[in-house]
């Protein structure tokens, strides 16, 4: 079985910055790591090979420091990597990322799954995964929270709802997008790690994948960013202090009056 997983190095929650004049996420000089969702994704594929047989090929567009993501890939367990980089991807919005990471796709050739973490901590739209899906024109799935059965022509897995859980069967190829309640993450090995540190990492540019440059980066991308402001601060605060059966009172007295 071959299976793609789609990472993401996404700028770690503790050191945040917005580019002034793009007004996207400024990506270079900050200290990143690969989205946690997808990670998850990343176990659940290796996880599945050593169950089936089969390869992992793990994919990610991004700058040149994105090479980090995929030889923590390889040490955890995947055989193959591609960095999808260029300059003229820069800025790109779901659509176009979307876009972009079709044309990678087809370029590594046939694949039976391909998985995805259900969202990036960054953007937090959940859109490219279902995106990629629709492009390719396969099945998908979402919010994957259990693989029951897979096998090279389909797989069983639940599909987490509010109110529960579909159990849902799809052929295959297809593509899942996962959560984190699918399973823990494998530490790195030093095996891995080693192997990690020796691996040439493909790098395929905009002209390597045949994209068009208007379906690419900021050209291709039709949802602007056009301001990004703090959220004004709503209502008054009030800090209750004491014990806690004191806060209690002196939360009940707040309350009366709207009673």
């Amino acid at each position: 079985m071959k299976i793609i997983v789609c990472v993401k190095q996404v700028p770690d929650a503790k050191d945040v910055r917005l580019d002034p004049v793009t007004n996207t996420l400024a990506r270079e000089g900050v200290a990143s790591i690969m989205n946690p969702y997808d990670q998850h994704a990343l176990e659940e594929a290796v996880r599945i090979k050593e169950r089936c047989g089969g390869e992992v090929t793990v994919l990610t567009m991004g700058p040149p420091q994105a090479e980090e993501v995929l030889r923590l890939a390889i040490s955890c367990g995947a055989d193959h990597v591609a960095l999808v980089s260029d300059r003229s991807f820069a800025g790109a919005d779901t659509w176009a990322t979307a876009y972009t990471l079709e044309q990678a796709v087809k370029k590594l050739g046939p694949f039976d799954l391909i998985l995805c973490g259900k969202q990036a901590i960054d953007g937090d739209t959940a859109q490219v995964g279902p995106g990629l899906a629709t492009r390719l024109d396969i099945p998908y799935m979402t919010c994957v929270q259990k693989i029951r059965e897979v096998s090279a022509e389909k797989l069983v897995a639940e599909r987490m709802m509010d109110d529960g859980y579909d159990v849902v069967e799809m052929t295959l190829p297809a593509l899942l997008t996962v959560v984190k309640d699918i399973n823990e993450p494998r530490v790195p090995s030093l095996k891995g790690k080693m192997k990690a540190k020796k691996v040439e990492i493909p790098v395929y540019s905009a002209q390597a994948l045949g994209a068009d440059p208007a379906s690419i980066g900021l050209p291709g991308s039709p949802t602007k960013v056009v301001r990004v402001f703090p959220p004004h601060a709503r209502g008054e605060r009030t800090v209750l202090r004491g014990t806690l059966d004191e806060q209690i009172d002196q939360l009940v007295d707040r309350l009366l009056p709207y009673l």
